[in-house]
């Protein structure tokens, strides 16, 4: 199978899983949302550092903890996928997936407002009327859902910023992890140790399947972002990009179909706009990228003969066609 086709197999599987993991937080709902981020943070550094000692790769670690700079984005980055995560747990469990569905489905939008403010980036026309439609959807949903929808948008804007802080930070997918879940992992252990001090928490004190759950929860983290990592180093991002709406077309479905959440016209009309305003980004991107490639080409110089070498006279031998058995080398 050539790469960049199983390249797009495996950012295809981390979506589905991601989108799936949907299906996977009520399993822990006896927990609330920042118990189940607690347990989330330990077992997915528990996950990963096993993942790690399998490929014996440790160096990166000691180069890390040279660079305050670099752990204080971490640390920050640790932090607001933290609130993102709760705030999906909160979401789902709370019956509100649909929610969760508009979220990611204008985090891209968010994204490009995100560039612009902390990266001096420029829209472009179709970007600013993709933006412009996004901020027409989240109006007409607030009528539809009887207020701002602010759980979708604050899972939007704090993975937003979570991207703009790992792209400052440049790390691998799986270091950046271990790093983000060693940094919260005492704070994490702390607080289940306080909630089960307490009688508050649920590990012990739920079922056996419950407790099993959570443990669970560090691998439902895990081999997603393992499967993205490994595609976004065989296909380029734009493809990744596009794969992305597999989360929140999943989630729509789920909680439109599967939990039968209320969708009266009105939130159809909202979501409606908000499939344009990707329609309107998605092919904006589509033809950015096929006119920079083809600047890209255009540019590259023509390849031209290397020039024969002065004073030596190659033989055939030397341009490679040597009879099989004979050396391949120069002659005077």
């Amino acid at each position: 199978m050539p790469d960049s086709n199983r390249g797009v197999l495996l950012g295809a599987g981390a979506y589905l899983m991601w989108g799936l993991s949907t299906l996977y937080w009520p399993l822990v709902s006896a927990a609330g949302a920042t118990e189940v981020i607690a347990h989330r943070m330990v077992w997915s550094l528990l996950t990963v550092l096993v993942l790690l000692a399998l490929r014996a790769h440790w160096r990166w670690l000691a180069a890390l903890l040279r660079r305050p700079d670099r752990l204080a984005m971490l640390a920050g980055a640790a932090a607001v996928i933290s609130v993102n995560w709760g705030l999906f747990v909160y979401t789902v469990n709370s019956g509100q997936t649909s929610q969760a569905a508009l979220g990611y489905f204008i985090n891209p939008l968010v994204s490009v407002l995100v560039g612009v403010v902390f990266f001096a980036e420029r829209l472009r026309r179709a970007q600013a009327a993709a933006v412009a439609l996004g901020a027409v959807a989240v109006a007409v949903l607030s009528v539809a859902y009887g207020g701002v929808p602010w759980l979708s948008l604050g899972m939007a804007f704090s993975f937003a910023t979570y991207g703009a802080l790992k792209k400052l930070a440049g790390m691998d997918g799986v270091e950046s992890l271990a790093a983000e879940t060693l940094l919260l992992f005492l704070p994490a252990v702390g607080y289940i140790v306080f909630l089960q001090a307490t009688g508050s928490g649920t590990f012990t004190g739920a079922s056996p399947w419950h407790s099993v759950a959570l443990v669970g929860s560090g691998v439902v983290t895990a081999l997603p972002l393992l499967a993205f990592g490994a595609a976004a180093r065989r296909i380029p991002l734009s493809m990744l990009g596009l794969l992305q709406f597999i989360v929140p077309v999943m989630q729509f479905l789920f909680a439109w179909l599967l939990f039968a959440e209320e969708m009266p016209p009105s939130r159809w009309v909202g979501f409606a706009i908000v499939w344009c305003a990707l329609a309107v980004f998605v092919t904006d991107m589509l033809r950015h990228n096929a006119r920079t490639s083809r600047a890209r080409r255009d540019a590259e110089p023509e390849a031209r003969p290397a020039a024969p070498r002065s004073g030596r006279r190659r033989t055939p031998a030397a341009e490679g066609t040597a009879p099989a058995g004979e050396p391949v080398g120069e002659t005077d």
